[in-house]
């Protein structure tokens, strides 16, 4: 695995035009078969304390609030960014939802914040929703 990523280099073409060869720092070959499972392994230790799904470069929290009881989302976010920056990944706040389903309204839920940013609540809009 470190001959296929280690010494990696790449040139642009516009038009007729290429640049010149240059190495990289880091990084997966696009379209590589072992990019998702090298990026699987990464994210391996990645295990807050609230239900989580990880598929490729998405990672989704879930959690289950029952009336009366505060919600662990906040602090599990803070984890999501400690992990992050310790593992030199970045997180697309503008990406980051807040999704409540059931009968919760946004107005008796304090908002998700990241650092200064409040995070964006969507709510489920079908006629399928709780």
């Amino acid at each position: 695995m470190a001959s296929f990523l280690c010494d990696r280099q790449q040139r642009v073409k516009i038009n007729e035009t290429l640049s010149d060869w240059v190495t990289l720092r880091g990084g997966m070959p696009q379209g590589s078969w072992l990019g998702p499972l090298i990026f699987i392994i990464l994210i391996d230790d990645l295990r807050p304390k609230l239900l989580t799904h990880k598929f490729v470069d998405d990672t989704t929290v879930s959690e289950t609030v029952a009336r009366g009881t505060a919600s662990d989302l906040q602090s599990t976010v803070e984890t999501l960014i400690e992990w992050s920056q310790r593992n030199h990944m970045n997180i697309n706040f503008k990406k980051t939802k807040e999704m409540i389903i059931g009968p919760l309204s946004k107005e008796n839920v304090t908002p998700l914040s990241v650092s200064t940013i409040t995070v964006e609540c969507v709510r489920l809009t079908s006629r399928w929703a709780l």
